[in-house]
């Protein structure tokens, strides 16, 4: 297939899904709609961190900060702001941000700059609490102005929609190529022309605003904001578990993943959370050690492979039970002491 074939395979699929997602709160019930909330949360966040990390490979754990910065400024704007401009302002505001953050770290590389932004993350949070508590007098915020469900339903939607979207379109453009030229090799990039630390800025922020945006939509999903709940930890690291497990060099990986994990979530981490972060852990290892290339890489070869690897262990260990490894490793060891000439 041509690059113009698969923009258009590309496009007919997220066209496809689009309509399948927006005549959902026709049919379904308060419970799926929360369950496709949640889902359509995770691939709006995957999407755009894929987007930037997949292709530069900066393991970025700054996510919950910029979900809770939009968190934030949504319900603070909420009051005087109309719907749109409260989420285009936490976008705004993280994008803002992401630029001053990525300017102070986006030279470091590997565990230095995943710790950084996680430390970072951990700084925005405690900073917002202190602020509270000495100007406010308390920790969070009750929301008195909550949009419909449908509201929040279809604008989180539009976000994943134009997060994949982007994913489709940029990863196609000189940008999105300069990107995937700075994961390969960035001293070589800037060889030949291009301006790393502007595209790696830009990058971020990109994914800041994304992120952003989904926070101050989802916000409003809790009558009652703190620190501890929009800035959790949990956020930015389950999002780069659905990215890495679904494929972060790939376009619908992350949203496969997504709807795995959010599947998962509903139905095993309210009875038996235990479970569900075991599951976690185990998808994790299972890509890492046989599916480097995540979930969107699975193929029919792929099972056949694994089905001829699973055929030579048996195999192997039938013979290590059976004692014909240790008779043919002697037979071996014979033949090589009959050929040896002194």
């Amino acid at each position: 297939m041509t690059s113009r074939q698969f923009l258009i395979r590309d496009l007919l699929v997220l066209f496809g899904l689009t309509g399948w997602a927006v005549a959902l709160p026709g049919f379904g019930s308060d419970f799926v709609i929360s369950m496709a909330l949640t889902c359509l949360m995770y691939i709006a966040l995957s999407s755009s961190w894929a987007l930037f990390c997949g292709s530069t490979r900066y393991l970025s754990l700054a996510t919950s900060a910029f979900f809770g910065i939009g968190a934030y400024t949504s319900a603070i704007g909420l009051e005087t702001l109309s719907w749109p401009v409260a989420i285009a302002a936490g976008a705004g505001l993280a994008a803002v941000v992401a630029v001053v953050m990525g300017l102070a770290v986006l030279h470091l590389r590997g565990t230095y700059f995943a710790v950084l932004t996680f430390g970072m993350t951990e700084l925005i949070r405690h900073a917002i609490s202190y602020f509270e508590k000495s100007v406010t007098g308390t920790v969070g915020r009750v929301l008195m102005v909550v949009p419909e469900r449908d509201t929040i339903y279809f604008t989180v939607l539009l976000l994943a929609v134009l997060a994949v979207f982007l994913s489709i379109g940029i990863r196609r453009t000189r940008f999105g190529l300069a990107m995937q030229g700075i994961g390969a090799d960035e001293q070589r990039a800037q060889t030949l022309g291009v301006n790393t630390r502007l595209v790696k800025t830009a990058g971020f922020a990109l994914t800041a605003a994304i992120a952003g945006a989904v926070g101050a939509a989802m916000s409003v999903r809790w009558t009652y904001i703190d620190p501890h709940t929009v800035f959790n930890p949990f956020i930015g690291f389950q999002t780069v578990l659905i990215a890495l497990i679904g494929g972060a060099m790939t376009l619908w990986g992350p949203l496969i993943a997504a709807i795995v994990f959010s599947v998962l979530a509903e139905t095993l981490r309210l009875q038996v959370p235990q479970v569900y972060m075991m599951s976690l852990g185990l998808l994790l290892i299972l890509s890492v050690l046989y599916l480097p290339g995540g979930l969107a890489s699975v193929r029919a070869d792929t099972f056949k492979g694994w089905w001829r690897d699973l055929k030579a262990w048996w195999k192997q260990t039938k013979d290590d039970l059976s004692g014909e490894t240790a008779r043919r490793k002697r037979r071996e060891k014979q033949q090589r002491e009959a050929r040896h000439v002194y």
